[in-house]
């Protein structure tokens, strides 16, 4: 024995339990609850929105006022397949894509703007 030993304890080496690995369930819970989260977050509520954009664009018909995406505002003359004509003034016709418009407003709005 030495006298180092006395002072100091000797340090013996042992086996260290190895940690326990996650299951291979708790390993594909955080992906499946990632997407789970994704889609009630985000791709549920947009596909809502296309579906009443898709409504109120099949409703659209003549003498409705209407905006589009770029800001017109106008009054439906004419609905074809896809493409639609907005009066925006008294002799001011355009022609937009159905899908162009972001809104149908109430009867008379134009008028009082």
């Amino acid at each position: 024995m030495n006298l180092l030993d006395l002072l100091i304890a000797p340090a013996h080496a042992t086996v260290a339990a190895a940690p326990a690995a996650p299951g291979m369930g708790m390993q594909l819970l955080f992906p499946i609850a990632l997407i789970a989260i994704m889609y009630f977050l985000m791709i549920r509520p947009q596909m809502k929105r296309q579906k009443e954009h898709r409504a109120m664009i099949e409703k659209l018909g003549k003498g409705d006022e209407v905006v589009t995406n770029g800001g017109i505002a106008g009054t439906i003359t004419e609905v074809g397949e896809s493409f639609i004509t907005v009066q925006i003034a008294d002799t001011v016709q355009v022609r937009v894509q159905k899908g162009a418009i972001a809104n149908v407003l109430p009867k008379g709005t134009l008028k009082s703007a």
